[in-house]
C-alpha cells in the first residue's frame, strides 16, 4: 500500500470515529452496480460512520458487494438478489437510502425517452422504500433530480408515509464543481471554497451565488463563463468521454459527501449545512414546491431551511430563469405519477 493510500485510509477511518463507533448506521445503495453506484458504494465502505452497507441492482449487485466486502474497514457488506424480496430485505432497517439507479442516454434516445425510463425506475424503487423503510432518509441522485424528487414525494404521499424532512435531491455536485472552478480562477485551495448553489440540478435551474462567497470579485466575461461552466459542467464531461458516459465519478464523490453530512447530523453533530433540493416553503407562493438552498440537517433530517439571502442583480436574473424552468420540471414529475401510478 502506497504512502498516499495509507494516508487516505487513515484520514477516512479516523474521521468521525468516536461517533460512528457507538452508533449503527445501515446505508442502502439502489443501483449499486452502475457507473455512479459502484464508486459510491466504494466510498460508503470507506466511511467509518457506516456499519452496514446494503447493495442492490437488477444485476451484479452481489458481485459488487463481494468485491467491496474485501476492503479492510469495519462495515459489513451484503448484496441482494434482484427480486422484490431481495429489495425489501436490502431496504429494511436502513437509515440512509441512496438512489443512483437509472440509465444513461443512448444514441437515438430522446430526452423524453430517458425521462420515462428513469422516472419509472425511481417510482418503483420509491414504492419499495416507502413500504420497507418509510422513516429512512431518501437521497435521490437519479436524474432528472428536479423531477425524480417530486416523483418520490408523490409515491410516499400515495402510501401515507410522506415526510418532507426525509426526502433529499442530491445537488452537491453543483457545489463541488463551483468550488473547483472558482479555485482554478483564483489560484486557491478548492477545499477552502464553499459556493452556495441554489435552485435545481440542471442547466439554467442551477444558480451559483458567487456574490455570497469569496468569488464576488469575479466579474464581466470571466463571471459569465464561470456561471456557464457551473450550469453545464455535465456537458463538459459527456464531451470529454466522447458521448460514451457522463459524470459518474464526481457524482459519486458528491453523493458520498452528502450522505456523510446526513449521517453526521443523524449522529448528533450540530451545524451541518448543505445545499440540497427539498420540499421548501421559499417559493411555494409561486407554485414551486421544491427548491435547493442551504439546509441545516439534524437527527430528523431537514432541521432548518435557510432563505436565499441578499443576491446581486445578475443573480436575480438567473433566479428568475431558474424558477420558470424549475416549475415545469417539478410539474412533469408530479404528472408522471398521476399518469403512471
Amino acid at each position: 500500500m502506497s504512502f498516499f493510500t495509507r494516508q487516505m485510509f487513515g484520514q477516512v477511518q479516523r474521521r468521525a470515529f468516536s461517533a460512528s463507533s457507538r452508533q449503527a448506521s445501515k446505508v442502502a445503495v439502489l443501483g449499486a452496480a452502475g457507473g455512479i453506484g459502484q464508486p459510491l458504494s466504494l466510498l460508503m465502505k470507506l466511511n467509518p460512520r457506516v456499519t452496514e452497507l446494503a447493495l442492490y441492482d437488477i444485476k451484479l449487485g452481489p458481485g459488487v458487494a463481494a468485491d467491496i466486502s474485501h476492503i479492510n474497514t469495519k462495515s459489513t457488506v451484503k448484496g441482494y438478489d434482484p427480486t422484490p424480496s431481495g429489495l425489501r430485505e436490502c431496504l429494511q432497517g436502513s437509515e440512509v437510502i441512496l438512489i443512483p439507479a437509472g440509465v444513461p442516454r443512448k444514441p437515438g434516445m430522446t430526452r423524453d425517452d430517458l425521462f420515462n425510463t428513469n422516472a419509472s425506475i425511481v417510482r418503483d424503487l420509491a414504492k419499495a422504500a416507502a413500504d420497507a423503510a418509510p422513516n429512512a432518509n431518501l437521497l435521490i441522485i437519479s436524474n432528472p433530480v428536479n423531477s425524480t424528487v417530486p416523483i418520490c414525494a408523490e409515491v410516499y404521499k400515495s402510501k401515507g408515509v410522506y415526510n418532507p424532512k426525509r426526502l433529499f435531491g442530491v445537488t452537491t455536485l453543483d457545489i463541488v464543481r463551483a468550488s473547483r472552478f472558482v479555485s482554478e480562477i483564483k489560484g486557491t485551495d478548492p477545499a477552502n471554497e464553499n459556493i452556495p448553489v441554489i435552485g435545481g440540478h440542471s442547466g439554467v435551474t442551477i444558480v451559483p451565488l458567487l456574490s455570497q462567497s469569496g468569488a464576488s470579485d469575479i466579474t464581466g466575461a470571466k463571471l459569465d463563463a464561470l456561471i456557464q461552466r457551473i450550469q453545464f459542467g455535465g456537458d463538459e464531461v459527456v464531451k470529454a468521454k466522447d458521448g460514451a458516459g457522463s459524470a459518474t465519478l464526481s457524482m459519486a464523490m458528491a453523493g458520498a459527501r452528502f450522505a456523510e453530512s446526513v449521517l453526521k447530523a443523524a449522529q448528533g453533530e450540530k451545524g451541518v449545512v448543505e445545499c440540497t433540493f427539498v420540499d421548501s416553503p421559499l417559493y411555494k407562493d409561486q407554485g414551486i414546491d421544491f427548491f435547493s438552498s442551504k439546509v441545516e440537517l439534524g437527527p430528523d433530517g431537514v432541521q432548518k431551511i435557510h432563505p436565499v439571502g441578499a443576491i446581486s442583480k445578475e443573480e436575480e436574473k438567473l433566479l428568475e430563469a431558474c424558477l420558470t424552468d424549475l416549475k415545469k420540471n417539478i410539474d412533469k414529475g408530479v404528472e408522471f405519477v398521476k399518469a403512471n401510478p
